[in-house]
Parts: structure tokens; sequence; C-alpha cells
């Protein structure tokens, strides 16, 4: 079975739909500090866009003023406002600024983690509601109880210490750095005589063949030789910046089960078709200016629930290095693939009700504090 098919891109995005839907009814995303945090999220994406979007605006009136007093006409104007243009397409479709700052707001404060472990919780309470009446024996172990216990890289190590905002920004900035320069190397490029034409092809090519095989990866190579370079740039960053959006939607759990990169690689690898569907609604969602920070919270909210389908329930740490390397490796195959992707939608609570390995027990139907009518 491929694991980036058409069948698992859907099932992909059915979770998407249906993570969002049980995100927004949490009622714990509507307490008092929910409130402040959308509200000061709506305000970050007004700011965002208005710094994008002045300079742009202002270099416009600029020429329209420049134009009405001096000989900026005809082909001058139109010239400069191509360059303008220009701009406003890298810092969108090229660079994707919004996306990164988008992501950078992360690092000043934890409360996308802190939503995606309540998320996690809620996940798990709604799961024992819905089956309150079956034998407990037979239901899934519980994924926000053990996730919980492991450390956070996302976390102050105690309350003493309050942790720096700029902790991992240097590895993000420096992962967003490098993809940054191999895009505008590869725009710049295209743009070369003779052989620029070929270049955003024979990349989309290189890409496609690794993820979906090689007849795929021709046809995409033809449409790129006949579709317009902007809208091959945009079909390419939509496709990049969708996989890189659901790596960072991931990171409160990596930063708990600390997988090595080459661990990593594979677990990505295994799952690769249903977390492109996952991200895909999300990313263009994020891209609406203003409310795609709010589409960034839910999207957060929402991994939670792709996390009980696609992994196995974790269990506890082991020792005092709050770790479970042997977990973590069991991890990078996906045990349950199959029936992910072949149960309809409606049955897929049936994934991970066996949990008798390593003493896991089964979750209980009656939460503490909690009772279900």
């Amino acid at each position: 079975m491929s694991n980036f098919d058409p069948n698992a891109i859907l099932r992909g995005i059915q979770l998407t739909a249906v993570g969002a839907n049980r995100a927004i009814l949490n009622p714990k995303l509507f307490r008092h500090v929910h409130f402040r945090q959308a509200l000061l999220a709506v305000l970050a994406g007004l700011t965002i866009h208005l710094l994008l979007m002045i300079p742009i605006l202002l270099a416009r009136a600029s020429i329209w003023t420049t134009s009405q007093f001096t000989t900026l006409q005809g082909d001058n104007a139109q010239w400069a406002y191509h360059i303008i243009d220009t701009v406003d397409f890298l810092q969108h479709s090229v660079l994707q600024v919004p996306f990164f700052l988008m992501n950078f707001i992360k690092f000043l404060s934890p409360a996308l983690d802190n939503m995606f472990m309540e998320s996690l919780q809620w996940v798990d309470e709604t799961y024992a509601a819905k089956h309150k009446s079956d034998d407990p024996k037979t239901l899934r172990a519980s994924y926000h109880e053990n996730l919980s216990k492991y450390y956070s890289d996302q976390q102050p190590v105690s309350k003493s210490r309050k942790k720096s905002p700029w902790e991992g920004v240097d590895v993000f900035l420096s992962r967003y750095g490098k993809k940054a320069v191999l895009s505008v190397s590869i725009y710049m490029i295209s743009h070369t005589p003779y052989i620029g034409k070929f270049v955003l092809p024979l990349v989309s090519f290189y890409t496609f063949d690794k993820a979906v095989g090689n007849k795929p990866a021709v046809l995409v190579f033809a449409a790129g030789l006949v579709l317009p370079k902007k809208y091959l740039i945009r079909f390419l960053q939509t496709y990049f910046g969708s996989r890189s959006m659901t790596r960072e939607l991931l990171e409160p759990y990596f930063s708990r089960l600390h997988f090595s990169p080459k661990q990593k690689k594979k677990w990505f690898f295994e799952r690769e078709g249903v977390l492109f569907g996952f991200g895909l609604g999300f990313f263009l969602l994020i891209k609406i200016p203003v409310v795609g920070v709010l589409a960034y919270g839910i999207a957060e909210a929402s991994t939670a629930y792709l996390i009980t389908k696609i992994t196995d329930p974790p269990p506890l740490p082991i020792g005092e290095s709050g770790t479970n390397p042997g977990f973590v490796e069991d991890q990078t195959t996906w045990h349950q693939k199959k029936n992910v992707l072949g149960l309809a939608l409606s049955h897929l609570d049936r994934v991970n009700v066996r949990t008798s390995r390593e003493g896991e027990k089964p979750l209980t139907t009656e939460l503490p504090g909690k009772k279900f009518t």
C-alpha cells in the first residue's frame, strides 16, 4: 500500500474535518484565557497583514503620485508596478512570510503546546463518553494521561525556571532560512534564458518522484511545461507549505517523545499521505488574512485527534530520563495503517483497541470529575 495515494490523502482531509469539529466542541477552549488568546491571535493576524501590505501600498501610492508630476508613465510605470507585484508574490508565495510569522509566534508562549494537551485530554474524554456502555477491556488506552508525564522541550523544567521565548528560535530560523534561500534560488534560476523554463518542472518531478512515483511525477512535469510559472510556484509552495505546517503542528508530540532525526524521517514517511491531506485544508485557511492565526490555533487543537488515529497510546516513560526509547522506535512503523485507511470513518474508534502491550490499561469510561449523560 502506497504511503502517498489518493485514499490516504482523502482520509487525511476527513480527519481534518472531524478533528476540527471535536476541537471546537471542547468547552475548555472557550474559557476566559482562551478568549484572550483568541483576541491576541486576531490582533496578531491583523498586525502581520498590515506589516506585509503597508510597504506594498506605499510603493504603489508613491509610483502613482510620481507619475502625476514626472515622466514616469507608460512602460516605465508598468515596469515599476511589475517590480512591486514581484516583491508581493515573493513574500507571499515564495518566502511565505505570513506562514513564517505565525509559526514564530509559538516561541513567545507555550499556549499552543497547552492547547494541544488540553485537546488531547478532551479527545480521551469524548471517546470514553461515546463508549461508556462498552466493556472497558475493549477500549483503547488513554493518550493524555501518560503523554503528560513526558518532559516537553516546549515547557519550563520547573516553575522556578521561566522558559526563554528564544529557546529553539535559532533552530527554527536556520530551518526556515535554508528553505528561503533554496526557494529564492530556484525562483531566480527559473528566470534564466533558455534553461529557466525547465527548472520548476524538474524540481516538481524530483519532489513528486520520491513521494508518489514516476507516473504522477511525469504528469506534474508535463503540466509544469504548459502552466504559467506563477501557478506552478503556488502549487509547489502549497505542497511544501502544508507539509511544513503539519510538522510544526506535531511539535508538542515530538517534543515529548524525542525521536532521532532518522526515526522522525521514517515516522513521517510512513504517514505521508494522511499528513499531507490533514495539513492541506488548514494551510489554505491560514493564508486568509487576519483569521489565519485563529485557524492555526484550531489546527493545533485538531492535531490532538489526529495523533490518536496515527499513533499507538504511549506507555509511561522509563526511569528519571522521562523517555521510552523502545516505544519511540516501535512508532516509526505505522501498525494501524491498514485499519485507518480501510475502515469507514465512523468505525475509526476501533483503532488501537488492543492495549495489553507493556502492561497498559484500557481507558476507563469513568473519568475523574466528569459525568456524561
